[in-house]
C-alpha cells in the first residue's frame, strides 16, 4: 500500500508526511512550526512530502495548545435567506479579511435556545470575538463568554441585560419621516403591517409612527396595527382582508421588507394604487411597476463598522461599551403613478421578490 493510498478517504497527517520524506515526526513537527535550524535539505524533503499528499496543518489543534489567536470571528445572525442579512456578511467577511481573518458565521432563526448554543458552540471554537444581530429576550447569560475574553459586538439591535459595543439603525426616526411623508400627502388612515413587537426594532418602528401623528396634532388609531406580520405571504393574506373592508386605509406602512413585498403583491393583485412606506429597501425595488417609497440605509456600513469595533476590541483597546446609530433616508422607488393593469393580461413581476 503507497502513501497515497494509506490516507485515501482522510485527511493526511504528520505521520504520512513524515513516512513519505523518510524522516521522523519531530522533524516534521519543526519543519511545520518553522524552526529554523532544521537542516535546509531535510527541511525541503518534508515541504515536497506535504505538498505531494495535500498535508494542512492542523490549526485549530496548534491553538488550543498554545492559547494563541485562531484568527477567526464569527457572525450570529437570524436568517440567511434575508438580503439584509447577507449584506451585512459580505461586510464582516470584507473586513475580516482586511484584517487577516477568517469568517464563521452561524444562524440563530430568532430563537434565544439556538442563539445561546451557537454561542458557545463558537466560543469553543476559540474564534477571537463575535458579532451578533441578537434574537428577543435577555442577554445576560452571554456576561460570562466576554469575561472569559471573547468580545463581543452586537448588530441591529442592543442586546437586553448586557452592556456591550452595537451598531443599530435609527428605527425610531426613520419611521417618524415615512409615516409623516403619508400624513403630510393628505393620508390619516394608514394600515401598519408590522413584525412582533417583541423585536425591539419593530416596537422603535411603531413608536416612530405614533409620533409623526402625534406631531401633527393628529389622533392615532391602535386598530389600524397589523401585528406579528412575519413573512410576504402572512402580509399578502392580511393585505386580501384589509382591501375588502368597507373604508380600508388609503394608504400603508410596512415595519420591514417581508411585509412591505407581501403588501405589494396584494395591491397589485388588487389593481390597487394606495400609496405604500417600507422600511428596509429590497432587491429590485426600484423596477416596481408602481410607486412606492422605501426607508433605505446603508446596511453594508452597519456590518462593516460592527466588525471594525471588534477589531478594536481584539487588539485590546480599552474604551466603554459604544453604541453607533446610523441614519436612514426616505428613497422613491417605482416607475410609475398608474394603477397596476388587469392581472390577468400582464405578467406580476412581484411575484420574483423575495
Amino acid at each position: 500500500m503507497n502513501a497515497d493510498s494509506h490516507h485515501q478517504g482522510r485527511r493526511p497527517t504528520m505521520t504520512d508526511v513524515a513516512q513519505r520524506a523518510g524522516v521522523s515526526l519531530k522533524t516534521v513537527s519543526r519543519v511545520v512550526n518553522g524552526v529554523q535550524s532544521v537542516d535546509a535539505q531535510m527541511a525541503s524533503r518534508v515541504q515536497e512530502a506535504a505538498e505531494e499528499l495535500g498535508y494542512r496543518p492542523n490549526f485549530a489543534a496548534a491553538v488550543l495548545r498554545s492559547g494563541s489567536s485562531t484568527a477567526t470571528i464569527g457572525l450570529l445572525i437570524k436568517d440567511l435567506r434575508n438580503e439584509f442579512y447577507a449584506t451585512i456578511a459580505a461586510a464582516v467577511a470584507d473586513v475580516a479579511r482586511a484584517n487577516g481573518f477568517q469568517l464563521i458565521t452561524s444562524y440563530s432563526g430568532e430563537n434565544a435556545d439556538d442563539e445561546l448554543e451557537a454561542v458557545q458552540d463558537l466560543c469553543r471554537r476559540r474564534v477571537d470575538g463575535l458579532l451578533i444581530v441578537p434574537t428577543s429576550g435577555d442577554h445576560a447569560g452571554l456576561q460570562k463568554e466576554m469575561d472569559l475574553g471573547t468580545p463581543m459586538v452586537f448588530l441591529d439591535r442592543r442586546p437586553e441585560g448586557l452592556d456591550a459595543d452595537a451598531v443599530v439603525l435609527d428605527n425610531f426616526a426613520g419611521a417618524r419621516a415615512g409615516a409623516g411623508l403619508l400624513l403630510d400627502e393628505g393620508h390619516t388612515r394608514i394600515g401598519i403591517l408590522i413584525d412582533t413587537l417583541k423585536m425591539p426594532t419593530m416596537g422603535q418602528r411603531l413608536d416612530g409612527v405614533r409620533q409623526a401623528y402625534a406631531d401633527r396634532g393628529l389622533p392615532f388609531d391602535e386598530s389600524q396595527v397589523v401585528h406579528n406580520v412575519a413573512t410576504p405571504e402572512k402580509a399578502a393574506r392580511r393585505m386580501d382582508a384589509i382591501l375588502a373592508e368597507e373604508q380600508p386605509p388609503t394608504a400603508f406602512f410596512c415595519g420591514n421588507n417581508r411585509s412591505g413585498v407581501g403588501a405589494l403583491r396584494a395591491l397589485w393583485a388588487h389593481r390597487r394604487a394606495e400609496p405604500l412606506v417600507c422600511f428596509d429597501d429590497f432587491h429590485l425595488s426600484d423596477l416596481m411597476p408602481r410607486p412606492l417609497t422605501v426607508i433605505s440605509y446603508d446596511n453594508y456600513a452597519l456590518g462593516a463598522l460592527g466588525a471594525e469595533l471588534l477589531f478594536r476590541r481584539i487588539r485590546g483597546e480599552d474604551f466603554d461599551p459604544e453604541t453607533v446609530v446610523l441614519p436612514t433616508q426616505l428613497s422613491r422607488r417605482g416607475t410609475s403613478t398608474d394603477c397596476p393593469p388587469d392581472p390577468g393580461t400582464a405578467s406580476q413581476p412581484t411575484e420574483g421578490i423575495q
